[in-house]
């Protein structure tokens, strides 16, 4: 079996990760080439899903004061026309008769 480093689709990245070049569906070498090179891109999606969850977590509280904001916001807009809501109330017992 013919190692990675030996082989000429391999690039050593400038953190010393692992760069494989080859294409599985068309140039690979041997079976055992096909393993390596899906763990080394599930490696790359991990660390994508990793940097992903991180800003997320740095854009968490703006989240939480914008909905804060938007709630505030709505309650302010709900008290300003309650008074509508609350002539339609009178005006609805009015307009029913007295029960004896």
């Amino acid at each position: 079996m013919i190692q990675c480093v030996d082989c000429e689709y391999y690039r050593s990245g400038s953190d010393g990760t692992p760069r494989l070049t080859c294409s599985p569906f068309a140039n690979i070498k041997e079976p055992e080439c096909v393993a390596k090179w899906q763990l080394v891109h599930l490696n790359l999606i991990s660390q994508s899903h990793q940097a992903t969850l991180d800003m997320y977590r740095q854009l968490a509280p703006l989240q939480e004061r914008m909905f804060r904001h938007m709630e505030r916001e709505l309650d302010e807009s709900d008290e300003a026309d309650r008074w509508k809501h609350d002539d339609d109330e009178e005006d609805e017992d009015k307009d029913e008769p007295f029960k004896l």
